[in-house]
């Protein structure tokens, strides 16, 4: 018998969402976080209301993945270009050195805490996979916050959107790598050349829509304009992680960022917002606390995970600090990056699922890393919200 309890599933997701969100506002923190404890909540961790197992399971991931989708698809349409332009430099170099801190940390605190061998190859392997999980950056939750605050569009909001965007091209290179390190059928040479290739994908669709733009444009306020932009949305996510390898988010930025710079952008803005806040992004908010399962953990594992977490929460701010600070970025505005690319989000979930499905990670491991991941994507809009309160206090001020 064909089962209807997704459409319950989604109205208590909804409505519980919605009530949270509400709270934490009253409270001066962004409505996200009420978005996430929700999910924790109604998860196996507390009242085990919604699970994400079977067909219903599948369906609720599917709809987070959309969620996420068009929440990076706004968050490119609403991306100031020339912005982003003049901080290309400090989000390239904030990405690589918040790449590389949270690699070092990641490996050092499993190798000095699980009394590594280092001349166990698999045992290594390990180690350098806990890094390479914890390199990874969400974005998406920073970009909700962000947008709640009115920072999207600023210095540092355009610096954590592109260091997010390439923090996930190196993160995938190293991925790759080191995956490929247990399986000799990857090839690093081949995953390098399918994201230089990706990238002139990229620029050729932006040298097509370029030459279309006086086309486009005399399309906009038209209904058919955003369901075609939502679709080149979709296309671009399909074909970037199914010909490149690269996460379909990174997809659904580019696809929003080829548009931001036309007369359409904000229509379209305004009209993919709309499902975005009603329905799809409060299921990708409240899948991510969904998948918190504290159970079975010993004493070791936990405080294992708290060292995993201030080793997340601080190889991010320095690393990525420090790459913004070398940038010209104020010392302030170098900590809000940092701070900003804290949350490791379904993006680092997606990769801890690769580990444990190449043997790299079990289940003794995942669990302190899933909660690493659940942690530092709560607390970063929380921290954000606290280190850009000053910004607001002296524009008051003045």
């Amino acid at each position: 018998m064909e089962s209807y309890s997704f459409l319950l599933f989604l109205a208590i997701i909804m409505i519980s969402t919605k009530i949270l969100g509400l709270f934490t506002r009253k409270i001066h923190m962004p409505a996200v976080v009420g978005a996430l404890v929700a999910g924790v909540i109604l998860g196996p961790s507390c009242l085990n209301l919604i699970t994400l197992t079977g067909d219903t399971g599948v369906f609720l991931e599917q709809m987070a993945e959309l969620g996420v989708i068009l929440l990076m698809f706004n968050a490119g349409l609403e991306t100031d270009l020339s912005e982003l332009k003049k901080n290309g430099v400090a989000s390239f170099v904030t990405a690589l050195i918040g790449v590389i801190v949270p690699l070092i940390g990641g490996f050092l605190g499993y190798a000095f805490f699980f009394h590594t061998d280092f001349s166990d190859y698999d045992e290594v392997l390990k180690a350098v996979f806990v890094g390479v999980v914890l390199t990874a950056t969400s974005v998406s939750i920073t970009v909700e916050t962000l947008r709640e605050m009115g920072k999207l569009k600023g210095k540092v909001g355009t610096t954590i959107l592109g260091a997010a965007v390439i923090d996930d091209i190196i993160g995938i290179i190293v991925l790759t790598i080191v995956t490929s390190l247990k399986d000799t059928s990857v090839s690093p040479i081949t995953v390098v050349l399918k994201i230089v290739l990706y990238f002139v994908f990229i620029a050729v669709l932006i040298f097509v829509l370029t030459k279309l733009k006086v086309f486009v444009e005399e399309q906009d306020e038209k209904r058919r304009t955003a369901i075609i932009c939502v679709a080149l949305c979709f296309i671009l996510s399909y074909i970037s992680e199914e010909y490149f390898g690269i996460a379909d988010i990174t997809g659904a930025y580019f696809a929003g960022l080829m548009l931001c710079t036309m007369k359409v952008g904000p229509y379209v803005a305004r009209r993919c917002e709309i499902p975005s806040y009603l329905i799809f992004s409060p299921v990708f908010f409240a899948s991510v606390g969904l998948k918190v399962t504290l159970g079975g953990m010993d004493a070791s594992i936990w405080i294992f995970a708290i060292i995993l977490l201030v080793i997340a929460i601080l190889s991010k701010v320095v690393g990525c600090g420090l790459g913004a600070k070398i940038c010209g970025c104020t010392g302030k505005e170098a900590f809000q990056v940092g701070i900003g690319m804290i949350s490791r989000g379904e993006v680092a979930l997606i990769v801890a699922q690769k580990g444990y499905a190449s043997g790299m990670l079990d289940d003794v491991l995942f669990a302190p890393i899933v909660l690493v991941v659940i942690v530092t994507t709560l607390i970063t809009p929380i921290l954000l919200k606290l280190v850009m309160k000053d910004n607001d206090s002296e524009k008051a001020a003045a």
